[in-house]
């Protein structure tokens, strides 16, 4: 048969690419993740909230670091949940579509000394500047510890899972797969990245954007978003020895 004639003959299903949601549909999907987030943990704050005092105190909410962390540990699972669904509607792996592969100890270690790196240079960004640094010890109250346990697990485990599979996991594997490239997946994770952080000024919403580059950098080069995982935890884990005291 000559190649002209082969070319007409149908491809099979094993030689085709994987499927990837297109940049639209990934950016959706990522909203759709975010505002399943916010959503379920909104709502079981309430209810918490009502169990607890009989009324809705909203304004305990940033004043109490154990009503932050319940709201990341009640809304992270309903995050992942919608980007498992839009995996396993491509009839792709969660764990290879999101790229949760584990990381050697060279791109740990490498990861870690770059991060390291990065810190130590955003705090002399932050003297050069003249940066508000009021937030670094707030007057943060856990209500024991059962509270503080609760807001470390949010604000140190269950937060960078579900923001590291969304950002680094998600979007970047559809925007890297686009139009953007991985160098432009990796620009945009880390502007929608800082610019979720609204509890910030311009200048920690900068380095969390530097930040993000070496983490999109880092998942792009290992492929393995656990490493972007575990270089978030750390860089929260920093900052929550930071804040105190907490009771």
């Amino acid at each position: 048969m000559s190649n002209f004639e082969n070319a007409g003959a149908p491809v099979p299903a094993s030689a085709k690419s994987p499927r990837v949601w297109d940049f639209l549909e990934t950016t959706l999907i990522g909203l759709l993740a975010h505002g399943a987030f916010l959503l379920v943990g909104g709502l079981g704050l309430l209810v918490l909230m009502l169990a607890q005092y009989g009324t809705i105190p909203i304004a305990q909410v940033g004043l109490e670091g154990r009503w932050q962390g319940a709201g990341l540990v009640l809304g992270s699972p309903a995050a992942v949940a919608v980007l498992w669904v839009a995996v396993r509607m491509l009839d792709r792996d969660f764990s290879e579509y999101l790229a949760l592969n584990w990381p050697s100890s060279r791109e740990l270690f490498l990861a870690f000394a770059i991060t390291a790196a990065l810190l130590i240079v955003e705090s002399y960004f932050r003297a050069f500047v003249g940066a508000d640094t009021s937030w670094i010890a707030p007057s943060l109250n856990v209500q024991g510890r059962v509270g503080l346990l609760t807001f470390l697990i949010g604000c140190c485990l269950a937060a960078p899972i579900m923001e590291e599979f969304i950002v680094r996991g998600f979007l970047f594997r559809g925007w890297s797969q686009s139009f953007l490239g991985p160098v432009g997946a990796i620009i945009l994770t880390s502007v929608v990245w800082a610019l979720n952080h609204t509890q910030y000024d311009w200048s920690d919403r900068f380095c969390i954007f530097v930040l993000g580059l070496a983490l999109g950098y880092f998942r792009w080069r290992s492929n393995s978003t656990w490493l972007t995982v575990i270089v978030h935890s750390a860089m929260n884990i920093i900052s929550s020895l930071m804040i105190g005291p907490y009771v």
